[in-house]
């Protein structure tokens, strides 16, 4: 059983709560980060007592990002892993009809929020002793290849790669270690439009596959519990038969 802290930002749902219930499986320590309160107990509830921390926070704001690993290091004396997953979608719309403040709100939380957290793990990990952690961001088979009319999730999610490079170049004196996983239609609520048809390159509105979003959570497991000689840099988890190989 691990002894080992986890942040997880977004575990308030979908990947978030898959990968806090697979790491609280493993004896993972959890603080469970998101900005509703509600959620953050609903995943925290059974996952064992004195075991897990939720901290409402919104990752978007320096201030409530300090506040969040200050409360994880204070309860449970350090932090091993981030798990960097907070996100969204945005709006779907044509690249000409995008409204400013809807790509700010894009990329202040895929983007800026991913940077807060990953700079707020950073510091901690290089200062506590024993020295050095792991961070994984949630990318996106987005970070390969874009959906039609999704250039705000598109363009933070090919920047949330850059940050992943740059962590790792940067973490490497301080044993701290960065990857990244690519999540293609993993079943959660953000992907429950998918059978019913979403739009393709091509133009059309076509069903597509997904996936059991605890085969995601297993890989970021995995990921987690290397020892930090070893890295997964970028690993990518998807829906076997969705049009991502030969998309558009």
């Amino acid at each position: 059983m691990s002894q080992q802290v986890a942040v997880i930002t977004g575990a308030g749902s979908g990947v978030g709560r898959a990968v806090a219930r697979e790491l609280a499986s493993a004896g993972w320590r959890l603080v469970l980060a998101g900005r509703r309160a509600g959620p953050l107990a609903e995943t925290a509830a059974g996952l064992g007592p004195g075991r897990v921390l939720a901290v409402p926070a919104d990752v978007t704001d320096e201030r409530q990002v300090e506040a969040l690993f200050d409360a994880a290091t204070g309860h449970f004396g350090r932090v091993d892993l981030l798990f960097n997953n907070a996100g969204m979608f945005g709006p779907s719309a044509p690249v000409e009809e995008v409204a400013a403040a809807d790509w700010r709100a894009v990329v202040d939380l895929n983007l800026t929020g991913a940077f807060l957290c990953a700079q707020a793990a950073f510091r901690r990990m290089r200062a506590q002793d024993p020295q050095g952690g792991r961070i994984v961001n949630n990318g996106s088979v987005s970070a390969h290849v874009p959906r039609p009319h999704a250039i705000a999730y598109t363009a933070t999610k090919h920047a949330v790669t850059g940050l992943t490079r740059a962590l790792s170049l940067e973490g490497r004196p301080y044993r701290i270690a960065c990857g990244q996983i690519d999540i293609g239609n993993a079943a959660t609520d953000m992907t429950s439009a998918m059978g019913a048809g979403v739009r393709q390159a091509d133009g059309r509105t076509a069903p597509e596959p997904t996936m059991d979003v605890a085969d995601v959570a297993r890989t970021v497991r995995h990921m987690a519990e290397l020892p930090l000689e070893a890295n997964v840099q970028f690993a990518t988890v998807m829906a076997t038969a969705m049009p991502y190989i030969g998309r558009g």
